[in-house]
Parts: C-alpha cells; sequence; structure tokens
C-alpha cells in the first residue's frame, strides 16, 4: 500500500514559521521522526519511509501554496497513488489554535490551496488533516495573520500538537480514515 501526504505551505524563509506554513512544518517533524531528508525534486520536496509494510511519501509543494494542486496532481500520477491514499495537512483559522479534525472529503472553506488541490484533482473527495492556528485577527486582516510567526506562546505548545498530527497521519495509513477520526479528532 502507498500513501502520499501533502504538507501544504509557502517556500521562502520570510514564511517559514508562519500559520500557513503548518503543513511544512508538520512533515519536517515527521520526516526528522523517521530519519529521512528531503530531497528537491519536481515541483516538490520529496522524501519516503516505510512503516508497518506501507510506503509512505511525503511532499511540500514548491509551487506556492495557490498552485498546489499541480505538485499534488503530479505526484499522484508518478506514484500511482489513488486519490483515497492522499491526506493534505492545511492550516484552519475556524478551529482553535493545536485543534486537530482529519476529514475525508469537504469543501475548500475558501483556502486557496485546497481549491486548487480541488481544480487539478477533479473535486473534493481527498482527505485533509485541519491543524487548527486560530482567528486571532481583525475583520479584513486574515491573509496577515496566516502569513505571520507563530507567538512564542504558541511556538512552544507546537510540538504537542504536531506529535498527535504525525499519529493521525501514521493512523490514516494504517488503521483508516474513519478509526483514525474517532480515535483524534479534536
Amino acid at each position: 500500500m502507498k500513501y502520499l501526504i501533502v504538507g501544504l505551505g509557502n517556500i521562502g524563509p520570510e514564511y517559514e514559521l508562519t500559520r500557513h506554513n503548518i503543513g511544512f512544518l508538520t512533515l519536517d517533524r515527521l520526516a526528522d521522526k523517521k530519519e529521512v531528508s528531503f530531497e528537491m525534486s519536481r515541483l516538490a520536496y520529496y522524501a519516503d519511509f516505510k512503516f508497518k509494510g506501507r510506503q509512505i511519501h511525503l511532499i511540500k509543494p514548491t509551487t506556492y501554496m495557490n498552485l498546489s494542486g499541480k505538485a499534488v496532481n503530479f505526484w499522484m500520477q508518478e506514484l500511482k497513488i489513488p486519490k483515497e491514499n492522499v491526506l493534505v495537512i492545511v492550516d484552519d483559522i475556524a478551529l482553535p489554535f493545536g485543534n486537530l479534525r482529519m476529514r475525508a472529503k469537504g469543501s475548500s472553506a475558501g483556502h486557496n490551496g485546497l481549491k486548487n488541490i480541488e481544480e487539478m484533482t477533479g473535486g473534493q473527495n481527498y482527505a485533509r488533516l485541519k491543524f487548527g492556528v486560530g482567528d486571532d485577527f481583525p475583520k479584513g486582516r486574515q491573509v496577515d495573520y496566516v502569513l505571520s510567526p507563530f507567538s512564542q506562546k504558541e511556538f512552544d505548545e507546537l510540538p504537542f500538537s504536531m506529535d498527535k498530527a504525525i499519529d493521525m497521519i501514521t493512523g490514516f495509513c494504517t488503521i483508516g480514515i474513519t478509526r483514525t477520526m474517532t480515535q483524534f479528532n479534536d
């Protein structure tokens, strides 16, 4: 069984520790724990590892957030991974900071990265792991908020939530999405 795990984010040092890059940050932590390294490849940084008989492929698209679907579609085709074995990790301002929610499908909820994945892969029927980044911003300042760095307090709390996200990712690949949602969703 093969799985494609996609961490959404933007490349470049100015975005590295921002809320919008929680997908990248989570996959970086997973790669560290599995002792694998990302390498620059076509449209994404790529790494892979085996876990409980599953081949798990990780990508961090280098297309910038709004064109993430291009990388997702390419890697699905390249690795011959069906959509039901794809999981996208994405920031979510509708969830309190650190809350995690896995969904089998759903709308983009205005998230441009998810919108592009829908366009490029043909619909909303792919799994996503929503990582709550909170909504502590004035009306109309959403973009500034998601592109700003985490506060020190949030940064100190991130490892706990990221480790739970990693458990959810490996659960998706081993026990399936339904059991993982039942066990872990906030």
